[in-house]
This record gives structure tokens, C-alpha cells and sequence, in this order.
């Protein structure tokens, strides 16, 4: 399997980052959308490759990044990659990241799988010929190793690929407040902040905060201390962290799976990178270069996203009898 280069002249972290947004404007096809309802009476937008049949090919399911959309290139991109093999993709969004605000106070985090766990069973029982793989994109990366950690042998995944996951929750929130990936912050923060004034007066006396103090809030942390927390059943934004951060869970999942990290990634420090022994299922990748999801390699005049040739690939050999 081919390791990861960085494109001669884009070792830079930050360009390795931002670059594939400048690249690829537009998503690289048009995907067939359908709407899930929850068992509390919300919704989920889910994006297939194309109009879902069932067979025996694989189903790759793709889990974004926080604020991320099929929009993201990453996302249609992963997706595209799998439609190339001839399997079907789908993309579940999380509430509120598909353009439209969910109907409940509660949206997403690092650690929440009941979405996931019932969008799962839901493809299950559609598509009972088809194996399930499943990649996680940054957020949910994190979200996909809770999961799996969570629901062990019965959670129907048959391998997993986590890209750029914030395994240490507290270092990362960090880390997005320290030198140019405030950048990042500011650009997040804002999103959320978007949508969470819309849910304050859509669901104005159960929200744990109101519009002035919303406009007070300057970091992810203090966004994740007054907002995320409390609107999901944690003491604080430290217990949120320690609960939720994917790096404890590693040892209770039994799925093949493959972790892929940079060790430049503007997003995250050393702290998530595993420093115990792993089990022999887990496949951990770490490079030197690559950003945060970004992962380009190729040149400057023809920049190549390995992600998209590395993921399938890996899958493929999972994929073997």
C-alpha cells in the first residue's frame, strides 16, 4: 500500500490543509438525497452515491467533520472514490449541517453515536446482502471509534478507517486557539454560532444559553462549556472531553480498523497520538506532513488527494476472502 508524500511544494501544513477547498470548488457529482426520521421525531439528511439497489458489493459510509457537508471536498470526494470501485456510498449529515435546522434542541458531538447507531441498523435492515464499511472524517472520526468501542462485535461495521481524528478532545480544543489555527476557529466557531442562534429562538426556554450571551462566546471551548455540555447531559466542557475522546476507546474495539493521522496537523498535538500498545486489529498510520484531512500529494500543477486512493485501497484488502 503506498504511503503518503506531500505534494513538492505544499509540505506546509496549512496549505495541505486549505488547499483541497481552493482546488475542488464544486462536488464532483450530484448525489441522490433522502430524509430519515429519528425516534424523536427529528430528521436525518443522508447523500448516496447513486439510487440505492441491494446486492452483495460493499456500502461505504462516510461521517463528516464538524460544521461539514457532502459539500466538503473530502466528503463528495471519499464518496466519488467509492462509486469508482462500484460500491455505494453514503454520507449521513449530521442534525443541522445539511442546510436546514434540525427540529430538536440537541444536535451532534465527538461522542454521539444514537445517531449513527440508528442510521446503521436502518442500512442493515435495507440492505441485508451488503457488507458495511464505514470512514470517519475528523469529528466524526471520533464519533465512528465511540461507536465502534461502544457496540463491539454487534456494531455491523466489517472494517473502519478514522482520518484525522481528534482522539484527545481537551488538547485539541487547545491547540485551535494557538497561532494561525485560530484561523480555523473563528471560521468553525462562526458556523456553529449560526446555527445556534437560530435554535435559540426557534427553542428559546430550553436552551442553556441566550443570544447575548451566545455573542459573548470567542473559543470552541467556551462553545463546548455553555452549549454542547449541558445541551447534552455533561457536567461541564472537561467531562464532555474526557467522556468522549476516542484514545481511551481504542483497546474495547475489536473491528478491523485504521487510524490515519499527520503529525503536522494544525488541529491536534502529540497528545493524540497513541503512546500504549495497540491491539493487532487497529492499523495506525502517522506521516510527518499532511495537515489537517488534507493529505495532498502529486505536485502544485496536478495536486493528487491520496486520501481518496488510499481509503478504497486499504478496504480492498479488508475486503478479501
Amino acid at each position: 500500500m503506498q504511503s503518503f508524500t506531500a505534494a513538492l511544494g505544499l509540505k506546509n501544513p496549512h496549505l495541505q490543509t486549505l488547499l483541497p477547498r481552493f482546488v475542488r470548488r464544486q462536488p464532483l457529482f450530484t448525489p441522490v438525497t433522502q430524509r430519515l426520521t429519528t425516534l424523536d421525531d427529528d430528521f436525518l439528511d443522508i447523500a448516496w452515491t447513486q439510487t440505492p439497489t441491494d446486492d452483495r458489493k460493499p456500502l461505504m459510509i462516510l461521517f463528516h467533520g464538524l460544521e461539514g457537508s457532502f459539500d466538503s471536498p473530502y466528503a463528495n470526494g471519499l464518496l466519488h472514490a467509492a462509486k469508482q470501485q462500484g460500491w455505494l456510498g453514503v454520507m449521513m449529515h449530521f442534525r443541522g449541517c445539511s442546510g436546514e435546522l434540525n427540529r430538536q434542541p440537541r444536535g451532534y458531538h465527538s461522542g454521539e453515536i444514537n445517531d449513527a447507531r440508528f442510521f446503521i441498523t436502518w442500512l442493515r435492515e435495507q440492505f441485508p446482502q451488503r457488507p458495511l464499511i464505514a470512514v470517519g472524517v475528523s469529528l466524526g472520526g471520533n464519533m465512528l471509534i465511540n461507536y465502534l468501542a461502544k457496540y463491539g462485535d454487534d456494531s455491523e461495521i466489517i472494517a473502519a478507517q478514522a482520518i484525522s481524528p481528534p482522539l484527545n478532545l481537551a488538547s485539541c480544543s487547545a491547540r485551535i486557539q494557538q497561532g494561525f489555527s485560530k484561523v480555523y476557529q473563528r471560521y468553525l466557531l462562526n458556523s456553529m454560532k449560526r446555527t445556534m442562534a437560530k435554535k435559540i429562538t426557534l427553542h428559546q426556554h430550553k436552551m442553556p444559553i441566550s443570544h447575548q450571551q451566545l455573542d459573548a462566546i470567542n473559543t470552541v471551548w467556551q462553545f463546548d462549556q455553555h452549549i454542547t455540555a449541558p445541551l447534552h447531559g455533561f457536567i461541564d466542557a472537561d467531562d464532555y472531553y474526557q467522556r468522549c475522546s476516542g484514545l481511551t476507546q481504542l483497546n474495547h474495539i475489536t473491528t478491523p480498523l485504521r487510524i490515519i493521522h499527520a503529525k503536522d496537523d494544525p488541529f491536534m498535538t502529540e497528545s493524540v497520538i497513541p503512546s500504549q500498545p495497540l491491539p493487532s486489529n487497529i492499523d495506525y498510520n502517522l506521516y510527518q506532513q499532511g495537515g489537517h484531512v488534507g493529505f495532498v500529494s502529486g505536485s502544485i500543477l496536478k495536486p493528487t488527494f491520496w486520501l481518496e486512493h488510499t481509503v478504497p485501497e486499504w478496504f480492498h484488502r479488508q475486503l478479501q476472502p
